[in-house]
């Protein structure tokens, strides 16, 4: 009887988290019998990470839907915040798993932060306005980082913006200008990262299925409309714009601490636009299909570098043919026809499993 009261959403929402546990117990077993190539065991926490990106964008262009072109932006400044405090924080603990919470915590709130800083001018602006200015924030982000001089040493933490000004006694330098993060403590876990997934998808569905969420979603249907009846169009817009923010400053820490070196370019405006063709393939607002074009578009890569003449054809052909199927109102409607045919025999052997007991 509760799959018979359970809505439509609350349904689409549980086989979202159960597809995402169910990949993660069979990426387990594949690890532990050794069915996984050493190459694609690198792509797991890059993929955990760009995940997270992709539904936190999703909430930007899908939900609230203002198209941003930045999203890397918070992604850096929440990795490179995030990775200055895992490597303070590294000298006086060795519990990796407190460090790289930690550190996602504070590159979060940085990023948030951050959020809240572009957020207020920026998202009063709306359209290709929007997109330019979010285009714009990310380069500024970029830039800075590339300047950023940050070392830490017994006295503690020493930050200047001009080269060799650090005035230190030995200790080590976190970040070296150009030459991005060094001596990253190599923390990051495929399990934390799917930790990270899940929470971020509580979060968003329960933010899309509350009041905050519905007022989001009529400012993107009808901003008129919505101010009408009395909906803050800064307060909303902002709401979402922070939190998607976030989870992307959580997402950079956790893509940092899996590799040794990090430099500012790897999140320029090449990323921004990876992400966002994620959102696109995967649909609007669908969360479940930002997850799956995530990762195939992650492995896929690396799947074809054996053939390395004609990996990118095949890549873009892909892309072609995903795009082809998320926007086929056919196939969608024949995938939905499917599942609720699915659905409806599962219910009916429910009830008189349920009758039978009675």
């Amino acid at each position: 009887m509760k799959l018979k009261t359970m809505n439509k959403t609350t349904r689409s929402n549980m086989i979202t988290y159960a597809m995402v546990i169910i990949a993660f117990v069979i990426v387990q077993i594949m690890l532990g019998t050794g069915n996984i190539s050493s190459r694609l065991q690198g792509q797991l926490v890059p993929i955990c990470a760009y995940i997270v990106m992709a539904i936190s964008l999703n909430l930007t262009v899908g939900v609230l839907g203002e198209l941003s072109l930045g999203h890397a932006g918070f992604m850096s400044a929440g990795a490179f915040s995030g990775i200055v405090v895992a490597s303070c924080l590294s000298q006086n603990t060795s519990n990796e798993i407190l460090v790289l919470v930690l550190s996602m915590l504070v590159g979060g709130v940085v990023a948030a932060i951050v959020g809240v800083i572009v957020g207020v001018p920026v998202l009063r602006l709306s359209g290709d306005y929007l997109a330019i200015v979010t285009l714009a924030f990310g380069e500024i982000i970029k830039g800075i980082v590339n300047n950023l001089y940050v070392g830490l040493d017994g006295s503690g933490l020493h930050i200047s913006l001009i080269k060799n000004t650090l005035q230190m006694d030995g200790g080590k330098v976190l970040i070296n200008g150009p030459m991005g993060l060094t001596g990253i403590p190599r923390i990051a876990s495929f399990t934390v990262g799917f930790i990270l997934i899940m929470v971020c998808l509580f979060v968003i569905f329960n933010l899309v299925n509350s009041k905050s969420g519905r007022a989001i979603m009529a400012l993107r249907d009808n901003k008129i409309a919505a101010q009408s009846v009395g909906i803050n169009i800064t307060n909303y817009k902002l709401m979402a714009f922070v939190i998607s923010a976030a989870m992307a400053g959580m997402a950079g820490v956790l893509f940092a601490a899996n590799f040794s070196t990090v430099v500012a370019s790897k999140f320029d405006f090449n990323t921004s636009i990876l992400i966002l063709v994620f959102v696109v393939l995967g649909g609007l607002g669908n969360m479940r299909g930002s997850i799956i074009a995530a990762t195939v578009l992650t492995v896929l890569p690396e799947v074809l570098r054996s053939f390395s003449d004609y990996r990118m054809l095949v890549y873009a052909v892909v892309l072609i043919v995903m795009m082809l199927a998320t926007n086929n109102p056919t196939l969608k409607n024949g995938l939905n026809l499917a599942w609720s045919k699915i659905a409806g025999l599962f219910r009916k052997n429910t009830e008189k499993g349920e009758q039978a007991n009675v």
